[in-house]
């Protein structure tokens, strides 16, 4: 058994890039299974090249967050298993029997229910993914058999959990056939991009998934051996699952099937890769750890242009905080400067009659906070890391909290949006923002409560309008079953509004983050328009070819390589 796990350590790189020998089927069912192989093969390398450069960093720190990795992977394991439940718990939309599609039809609102589902199960997907290749790859890296064993674990535990449940997962989704066009729809609100049900069935209804599974468990059968690891119950598990499927009582794909799935795959063959949400993914980064697209030297020349009452749009790759967020943008946070950008800000009488009114004694936005939040105003005037002052208020998981704009700002992908208001309205959103600040995050993503906020909330409550402030009409979508704004909502209603009458925000810096080019560059007001449609693993689409069917073909390798 050792010869087999030391001759066969690549073996675990197969996940990625499984290449099977082809059985006894006919000509047709070859070429579908060799066309399989060759598509598994370029995401494999495609995977590798993107984050091969990570490596070392990973491998030197992996060891501090090995813990905190297990406790995320068990919870985004529960994740799957609640989404199924969930499934099951709404038959009037995901049928527990066989239907005919033409008589199961949705309305409107349960195929945008159908949509949110099927994008909370990707993310699942997503994090098991990232945080699965990046132990495949630790796995390969290390030279002796105990520094083999965790990684192999971790790793192992991902590929199993995604198979398993994306077999339960289809399974349902293949009673009503009309799934297989909703699902396949682009939604571009949420992230997920045309054709991506089709990607999930080829990826894990196939014979080499089968196939990688059972070598797998070969290589597990000696790591099994040496002691107790905490993953190993929900290995086993799923193992009995997915063996008990292979035995026909779960879905399964023949060669014939794969002639159809290869068939619909108009697109390339990548995949997304991101995370799963719970509050100790907060700071969870798979990639790059403590290294982001956008630099200092370009937060100093953002710095200058900002002013207070600006939203600042981020994205962050491999960040774990991304899963359950819909669409590109994944974070928001105000810019509310400090008291000398606040005092220069007001210049309008009016404002400082206001504010005198509201009991500020020298007619200043700062002593009116001082005076209504002594504590919370002297948090934001406190310096931070490396002396820089507070100039953000965001909803991080540590709660509603005043960062400096050299920590909030050190993005991947930043736009800043400034909205169309008085200074009156603007001055109104800080103070309200204020209120909140100390609130812990709302990780329920609940807006209905003010107990408990999520970033795009602090804006939204911050903006609302009222009987005094005009603010920011930011209308609010229903997402599982509960009202949410999110940062990429933001980002369609301005590219929605833009050049018309009544735009409520006017674009003030753009920072797009090029993940192969590893930096962040300036870029137009008509790409940050397109950008609410990017799917959420944009990354592995930037500075591609798309791979069409036939152009993998040609592309195949040589028979008997």
């Amino acid at each position: 058994m050792k010869r087999v796990a030391s001759e066969h350590s690549h073996e675990l790189l197969q996940m990625k890039s499984p290449q099977e020998k082809v059985g006894n089927y006919g000509h047709k069912e070859k070429q579908a299974v060799a066309l399989i192989a060759c598509l598994s093969a370029l995401f494999g390398f495609t995977i590798f090249l993107l984050i091969s450069t990570d490596l070392s960093h990973a491998a030197a720190n992996y060891q501090q967050r090995y813990a905190k990795d297990l406790q995320t992977i068990q919870s985004s394991r529960l994740g799957f298993a609640e989404t199924i439940n969930f499934i099951d718990s709404h038959p009037e939309i995901f049928p527990t029997a066989k239907v005919n599609g033409n008589e199961h039809p949705l309305n409107r609102d349960q195929r945008m229910f159908a949509w949110q589902t099927w994008q909370h199960f990707l993310d699942h997907i997503l994090f098991f993914d990232s945080i699965g290749h990046m132990y495949a790859e630790l796995y390969l890296d290390a030279k002796e058999k105990k520094d083999k064993e965790k990684p192999f674990f971790t790793a192992f535990a991902c590929f199993l959990a995604q198979y398993r449940y994306a077999m339960d997962f289809i399974e349902r989704m293949e009673k009503n056939p009309g799934m297989h066009v909703l699902l396949n729809e682009p939604v571009p609100e949420l992230g997920i991009e045309e054709g991506s049900y089709n990607v999930l069935k080829f990826r894990f209804l196939n014979v080499m998934r089968g196939a990688e599974f059972a070598r797998l468990n070969v290589i597990y059968m000696f790591y099994k051996q040496s002691g107790q690891n905490p993953l190993q119950p929900g290995i086993e598990e799923d193992m009995a699952k997915i063996w008990e499927a292979g035995k026909g009582k779960g879905p399964t794909l023949t060669a014939q099937n794969a002639i159809k799935i290869v068939g619909d795959l108009g697109f390339t063959a990548w995949f997304p890769v991101q995370k799963n949400v719970s509050e100790l993914m907060g700071v969870v980064k798979v990639w790059r750890p403590g290294i982001s697209l956008i630099t200092q030297e370009q937060i100093g020349l953002l710095h200058q242009k900002l002013q207070p009452g600006d939203i600042l749009l981020q994205r962050r790759e491999w960040y774990a905080t991304n899963v359950g967020i819909p669409g590109f943008w994944t974070h928001a946070a105000l810019y509310i400067g400090t008291p000398e950008e606040r005092t220069r800000f007001i210049t309008e009488p009016a404002l400082r009659d206001w504010l005198a009114a509201q009991g500020s004694k020298d007619g200043t936005l700062d002593h009116l906070l001082q005076v209504r939040y002594p504590e919370k105003y002297q948090q934001s005037v406190t310096p931070q890391e490396e002396k820089h002052l507070p100039r953000v208020l965001e909803a991080i998981a540590e709660g509603v909290s005043f960062t400096t704009i050299e920590h909030s700002a050190a993005a991947d992908s930043l736009v800043v949006l400034r909205p169309n208001l008085s200074q009156r309205d603007i001055a109104q959103a800080i103070i309200r923002a204020f209120h909140y600040s100390g609130r812990p995050y709302d990780f329920n993503f609940d807006f209905r409560t003010d107990s408990e906020l999520v970033c795009s909330e602090l804006i939204y409550k911050a903006y609302e309008p009222g009987e005094g402030p005009a603010g920011l009409s930011l209308p609010l979508a229903e997402v599982l079953d509960r009202p949410l704004l999110s940062p990429n909502e933001i980002a369609r209603i301005f590219d929605a509004e833009y050049g018309k009458s009544g735009q409520q925000f006017t674009m003030v810096a753009f920072l797009d983050g090029n993940e192969k080019k590893q930096n962040a560059a300036e870029s137009t007001v008509e790409s940050f328009r397109a950008s609410w449609k990017r799917p959420k693993w944009h990354i592995w689409m930037q500075d591609s070819e798309k791979t069409s069917p036939q152009t993998a073909e040609k592309s195949q390798p040589a028979k008997g390589t």
